[in-house]
């Protein structure tokens, strides 16, 4: 490929093309979807009409008209035609950055019209609201539904034509639920060719990636938005010095370690000086290649690349380079050219402060697969109060697990791992240790299994305290069952509120002044020994000390002692721990005490 083919009609008018993301849950057909477009564009065109980019396919209108038919005049747009990112997911959204916000300008949202809503389908209008871009959202597996009739690549509505009534009906009902899902979320919807202002209503565009059917409708969609909206953002100087953000950093054979970059501003020559941000320190280096795939090659498994001269916006580009093994998928790649090198360091290293996590003393480690992972799972954990000690992109090595396990609290003693691998070295160490490895590929399943890890040390730590306190218990000598009087005394109790239990000091309240009458040593139930009797039950208790007729009598009621620290920790801390009852018998206790000393347990 050579420069001259990276550009496209348009360039004179310095617009550039509108870069499109795919997004959407697992198995909704991202990936069919992008090879039904790429599949239509290679039949429509002439060979090499649509051009091959690294991470990226560029889709020129005269193609775009091609599939779309009677729906596009070409005339009607000055727009190059659409770029559309090749790695589908919001992983690859969320790396895609340009200056803080989206790199991508528009995005289309995938969603299976017979799972509507999924997990990931949420986390990805999250980041789209986070990021402020605009979308419209493809309805997919039309041909799916029971009774459906295809018509390959036709536009949806000459299809729906040809559809039965009933076929017609259900289609409609899964569509309306998405529509209702997305106002859910906040959005107002309807189906695109319902839509009169695209700004402030989602287009719902019925699709198929199995039949092309809806297809010439996304293009026109897409079309029409970015003409109409993104025509100013697409205005850009297109030889000035490029502009990009790092997709991947991969080693390349022959050539070291690259950057595959989309470039969204100006031009990267092949003898360019070039900032990119590092992991710690913006890395200054000469391009030494720049790499393309032939023509019309899948680029995830392309081998083979030509080198070019230079690459125009949009556009995808591996760069060759030395020293660029510390570059960061998600970062920031500028040409220095006639700007000074240092103001354009400053830009890259203000950049890259600006989606700085914020770490403190104590926290949790989180490794993640590009800046813009990092970025948004920083944010989630923010939100859910959830500190971070350090935060890093790359796999897990055994630094990470060291850092974890100097935690002091052990709720700490985690790493939250996001997309990434553990490195061998640093499974070994987990092994070793007390660190909890946390990983998943959805931000918030990710937050959500370390919270619920942490509700589970809380609780073991609660039901540790708790069995160590002493707690509340108000119980009575029933008549007529004094089965011993003394040394020790055998009872019949009726526990009234509270939890008894066998080794605990019992009191009778004189007044407002507690007296200790002696210990109940053990607790039987039809004979068998237990270690505790709840509100409402009857037990035999052995209590030490008193001789039944002087210091108690039948119908006494009763107290366990409770020592005042931790009377104090049990109405504090442990109060929404402790049952109804259990809390009734502490607050009845604190209050016969508080009449004497009003600061008793505070």
């Amino acid at each position: 490929m050579s420069e001259s083919d990276t550009t496209d009609a348009g360039d004179d008018a310095e617009l550039r093309t509108p870069i499109v993301a795919v997004l959407g849950h697992v198995d909704h057909g991202k990936t069919s979807l992008l090879d039904e477009i790429r599949g239509s564009a290679v039949t429509a065109g002439e060979a090499g009409a649509i051009t091959q980019h690294i991470g990226a396919t560029a889709v020129p209108l005269s193609t775009i008209s091609e599939i779309a038919g009677s729906l596009v005049d070409p005339t009607d747009f000055d727009l190059p035609g659409l770029l559309f990112i090749d790695t589908p997911g919001h992983h690859s959204f969320s790396t895609l950055r340009s200056r803080g916000g989206a790199l991508a300008d528009i995005a289309i949202l995938v969603v299976d019209v017979n799972d509507g809503f999924q997990p990931q389908t949420h986390e990805a209008i999250d980041i789209l609201k986070r990021t402020q871009t605009p979308f419209i959202v493809a309805a997919n597996k039309i041909d799916t539904v029971p009774g459906w009739n295809p018509n390959p690549d036709t536009p949806v509505q000459e299809t729906l034509e040809k559809q039965s009534d009933r076929a017609e009906s259900r289609l409609n009902e899964q569509l309306y639920e998405i529509i209702g899902q997305l106002s859910d979320e906040g959005f107002s919807a309807d189906m695109y060719w319902r839509v009169q202002n695209f700004r402030e209503n989602i287009g719902v565009v019925p699709v198929s990636a199995e039949t092309g059917e809806g297809i010439p409708d996304l293009l026109t969609v897409l079309m029409g938005l970015s003409q109409r909206y993104l025509k100013a953002e697409m205005s850009i100087d297109v030889d000035g010095p490029g502009v990009g953000t790092v997709l991947e950093v991969k080693d390349e054979r022959g050539f070291g370690t690259t950057l595959d970059t989309v470039l969204y501003d100006g031009t990267i020559r092949a003898d360019d000086t070039i900032v990119v941000g590092g992991k710690n320190e913006p890395i200054v280096t000469d391009v030494r290649a720049l790499l393309q795939p032939r023509p019309l090659s899948e680029i995830r498994t392309e081998k083979q690349f030509e080198q070019v001269d230079a690459v125009r916006a949009a556009a995808g580009v591996k760069i060759a380079a030395p020293d660029l093994d510390d570059a960061m998928a998600g970062a920031p790649v500028r040409v220095v050219r006639d700007r000074n090198l240092e103001e354009v360091v400053a830009e890259v290293r203000a950049e890259l402060a600006d989606i700085e996590v914020v770490t403190e003393e104590q926290g949790v480690v989180v490794k993640a697969d590009t800046l813009g992972s990092l970025e948004a799972i920083a944010g989630t954990l923010e939100e859910a109060e959830i500190p971070i000690v350090r935060a890093e992109v790359g796999d897990i090595a055994p630094r990470d697990i060291a850092v974890a396990s100097t935690a002091e609290d052990p709720k700490h003693a985690a790493v939250l791992a996001f997309n990434v691998d553990v490195l061998e070295d640093a499974e070994r160490e987990i092994e070793e240790t007390d660190v909890d490895l946390f990983a998943d590929d959805v931000i918030y399943q990710l937050v959500e299994e370390y919270e619920a890890h942490v509700e589970a040390i809380e609780e073991a730590q609660q039901e540790q305290i708790l069995d160590k306190i002493q707690r509340p218990c108000r119980f009575r000598i029933l008549e007529d069952h004094v089965f011993r009087q003394s040394n020790p005394a055998v009872v019949g109790v009726e526990v009234l509120s509270g939890t008894l239990k066998r080794n605990s000091r019992v009191v009778k309240w004189e007044g407002n002044e507690p007296e200790r009458v002696g210990e109940l040593k053990s607790l039987q139930d039809a004979g068998e020994d237990i270690d505790s009797a709840r509100a409402g039950e009857e037990v035999a208790a052995s209590i030490d000390g008193p001789t039944v007729g002087r210091q108690v009598e039948e119908g006494d009621e009763l107290w366990t002692e409770i020592p005042e620290k931790h009377a104090k920790v049990l109405e504090q801390e442990l109060a929404d721990e402790i049952p109804a009852d259990e809390l009734e018998a502490l607050r009845m206790y604190l209050d016969n005490h508080r009449k004497r000393d009003p600061f008793w347990g505070k």
